[in-house]
């Protein structure tokens, strides 16, 4: 017997102020103190504090922690953890991108599971046992979906390299999706996180792993993508709005039935240089959707549409195909996305980076299997 299996968030939240609902979240669900999990610069720019303010006025009780990195580290979460134990919380909120809620997820997870305490451990498939401390989690980057996601990513330094943790165990309970807290992010990071977002549409959408379900959600979230992002990048409210919920939707699908080889490769670039994981998906994605056109059937032509392309329906498999390459390319472009690896990638750092893409556990969602030498001339091409 074959079965999928889906899951999402027990509740979300949508919309303009929708972090007013944070309190009453708390409040019956019986927490009595929060541990507000964030990074330094929301805390500077006062973005953490449209949250904070709203605790303080309803009477609760919680602990700010924010030695949070942009590609969060194994010291960050355990420290997070010791923070986490000192200061007797019983739920989490994590306000950010990607990184701060990877690495509250990390923190939730070993203090119900104590026995992955060395943070390695959870690798992979992690085996816990127990739910993670409840997480009320709340986006500032239309990006990741990590707020819907059972997916973390954390770097370990000494290693150089990210390594994935999927874990049923760590969804948030809560999503406040609430494009004002997105309104500070600079018209890079809103590029780069939002072209993380259509990369992980258009990856689950082509996955090895993907059926109706999670194509229904992939699809929709190309199309919203596909005509917010450009708004969204001047900072213009409807192009906002539509990233907050196209990359929700993104996200919905993808954590259900995994990625593929651009995820894989975007990873080491960030292990080994510090790339901005989204800078780095949105590089690689015209070339690697290249590479995997002849193993996904017809699905690029509902990709050309949902971007927008005009006359598919009278295209050949060869030009719609192309096409959707074509407008994926004109999307990162208009948004500023650089066009190669150039200065970021050195020729001697090949063949590890694409030994360390082949092992990353993106990797076997691919459609088209693949291999670390093809792997090393993707990056290659990009140079």
């Amino acid at each position: 017997m074959f079965m999928n299996k889906f899951m999402l968030n027990e509740t979300s939240y949508h919309g303009a102020g929708a972090v007013s609902a944070i309190p009453d979240e708390i409040k019956s669900r019986g927490f009595k103190k929060a541990f507000v999990a964030t990074d330094p610069d929301l805390v500077k720019f006062g973005v953490s504090k449209k949250v904070t303010d709203l605790l303080d006025n309803a009477g609760i009780e919680y602990t700010l922690y924010f030695d949070i990195k942009a590609n969060p580290t194994i010291e960050n979460v355990q420290h997070g953890v010791e923070e986490f134990k000192a200061c007797g919380a019983d739920c989490i909120i994590a306000i950010g991108g990607g990184s701060s809620m990877d690495t509250a997820k990390a923190i939730g997870i070993i203090i119900t599971n104590p026995e992955f305490a060395d943070v390695r451990s959870l690798e992979g498939v992690a085996p816990t046992k127990n739910k993670c401390v409840p997480i009320i989690a709340v986006p500032t980057t239309a990006g990741t979906a990590a707020e819907v996601t059972i997916n973390y990513v954390i770097t370990d330094v000494e290693k150089k390299r990210k390594f994935v943790c999927v874990d049923a165990h760590d969804i948030p309970v809560v999503a406040v999706v609430d494009p004002d807290m997105m309104a500070t992010m600079p018209a890079s990071l809103t590029a780069a996180t939002g072209m993380d977002a259509l990369t992980h549409a258009i990856e689950g959408y082509i996955t090895k792993g993907a059926w109706e379900l999670s194509d229904m959600f992939h699809i929709k979230a190309i199309e919203i993508i596909a005509r917010s992002l450009r708004g969204a990048v001047k900072n213009d409210k409807d192009g906002r709005d539509g990233m907050a919920l196209g990359q929700y939707i993104a996200g919905m699908g993808f954590s259900n039935v995994g990625l593929g080889v651009d995820h894989s490769m975007a990873h080491t670039l960030s292990a080994y240089y510090d790339t901005p994981h989204g800078k780095a998906c949105a590089i690689l994605l015209p070339t690697v959707m290249a590479y995997n056109a002849e193993y996904t059937g017809e699905k690029y032509r509902d990709i050309a549409k949902a971007m927008g392309v005009e006359g598919v329906d009278s295209m050949s498999k060869e030009e719609y195909r192309k096409a959707a390459v074509d407008a994926v390319r004109q999307l990162a472009e208009d948004v500023g996305i650089p066009t190669t690896l150039k200065g970021i990638v050195k020729e001697e750092d090949i063949p590890e980076l694409a030994k360390s893409a082949y092992a990353d556990a993106c990797r076997p969602g691919n459609p088209r299997d693949t291999s670390e030498e093809e792997i090393a001339e993707l990056y290659r091409s990009l140079m």
